[in-house]
């Protein structure tokens, strides 16, 4: 029997220069083809906005805090979209990922690595001391070897990832203020946080976002519904998404990450995904931002890592494997990381943990998926000490636990 409901791929879309694919697979739900941030139609509409006028970005900012810039109401109403791209395009940036992954060859047991380019947006939030914090979704930072943020000038600065959450598809990068010109903050602001509870059906809204890579485009159009759950399906593994924005704003590759903002250019939603198929127009998706304001003002306070040398590489000891949405349906199995084994002598088995446990969250990250969890090891040395959330099964129930592990390092594990 068919699952009810609509299923979307999550796949980060391949735009960049001399790159134009899309990952694609058969979703769940009446073999309708769906992928994040969308492929375009005939029926989409751009619209090209006018230069962005100057403004210093600490007009707007709150210098010396990790907290979104957001206001209770806003007084002006824009006459029109030509307004409010024009007041608001200076808050949203282009985002490039460059990645290496890593492919089955042709006989068994071979495998190759290439270098991949995909490109999505962000949206300026807010600073503190020493960096300019952006937020974006997890998959347009996931896997990356290299993150470039470009602003409306069209400059371009070196970006590290400073916290993510794979569970709700969040993420927030840093770019340090000593690097950032002295013209191009004076073009560049925050963007006003609006309120996304008292949405109603049939708003007009404004999407902004890097569509195709090719730069800043602004696209219109209405909330067509509320409170959506999509799945989004990646090879194996499969993620439940809820009370998301559906609106019928063109959203198209590279747009994932950017702003969907009320007619007070306002964000009210993080664009993060879009059905795509022959007969399927106009159905795409964002995060509510009353939703996602404290997942990223948490993420905004973490340390701002850089991935750790070869040599410092961090070891924990275990295989494990994604829970999908399915098995967390079907058996009430948390979503998270079951530890199919746990390496004897490892910091893992010293630590306390045990085959069947499954891990949430590490060092506040949450994760689903044993990818994610290795991605997040890349930024972590040898010899750390971390907090992880586990779900431990106890007689046919889960009890979640804090558990405080020492990283090994993983040359001193090597056969």
């Amino acid at each position: 029997m068919k699952k009810k409901g609509i299923a979307i791929l999550l796949g980060i879309v391949v735009v960049g220069a001399g790159v134009g694919t899309a990952t694609q697979l058969y979703s769940y739900a009446d073999d309708v083809k769906l992928q994040i941030a969308g492929a375009e139609s005939e029926s989409e509409t751009e619209q090209a906005a006018d230069a962005a006028a100057s403004n210093t970005a600490s007009a707007d900012a709150q210098v010396g805090t990790a907290n979104l810039v957001s206001t209770d109401s806003m007084d002006t109403d824009y006459t029109g979209v030509s307004e409010i791209a024009q007041n608001t395009m200076p808050t949203v940036v282009a985002i490039t990922n460059k990645s290496v992954q890593e492919v089955q060859g042709f006989y068994r047991g071979q495998t190759y690595q290439y270098e991949s380019e995909s490109a999505g947006s962000g949206i300026i939030v807010g600073e503190n001391d020493t960096e300019l914090l952006i937020c974006t979704n997890n998959h347009v930072v996931e896997g990356s070897s290299e993150l470039t943020v470009s602003f409306i000038d069209e400059s371009s600065y070196e970006a590290q990832v400073k916290g993510t959450d794979a569970a709700n598809d969040l993420a927030v990068v840093a770019v340090k203020l000593e690097d950032i010109s002295a013209d191009t903050l004076k073009q560049i602001k925050n963007a006003q946080m609006g309120s996304s509870d008292d949405l109603k059906v049939g708003e007009q809204v404004v999407a902004i976002g890097n569509a195709l890579g090719y730069g800043q485009s602004v696209t219109t159009g209405i909330v067509s519904a509320l409170d959506r759950t999509i799945d989004i399906q990646d090879s194996m593994e499969a993620v439940s998404y809820e009370n998301l924005i559906q609106t019928d704003a063109a959203i198209n590759p590279g747009n994932s990450g950017g702003a969907l903002m009320n007619m007070s250019g306002e964000v009210i939603g993080i664009n993060s995904a879009k059905a795509s198929s022959n007969g399927v127009e106009g159905m795409g998706y964002a995060i509510p931002i009353s939703k996602a304001q404290p997942i990223l003002e948490k993420l905004m306070s973490k340390e701002t890592r850089s991935k750790v040398d070869d040599a410092d590489t961090a070891y924990m000891g275990i295989s494990g494997q994604g829970v999908t949405s399915e098995v967390t349906q079907l058996y009430s199995v948390p979503a998270g990381v079951y530890v199919t084994e746990v390496a004897e002598g490892g910091p893992a088995e010293e630590a306390g943990l045990q085959q069947g446990d499954i891990i949430t969250a590490f060092d506040d990250n949450s994760v689903t998926s044993m990818d994610e969890l290795k991605n997040l090891m890349q930024y972590y040395k040898g010899g750390e000490t971390v907090n992880m959330t586990v779900q431990t099964a106890a007689n046919g129930a889960y009890t979640e636990k804090t558990v405080s592990i020492t990283l090994g390092l993983k040359s001193d594990y090597a056969m």
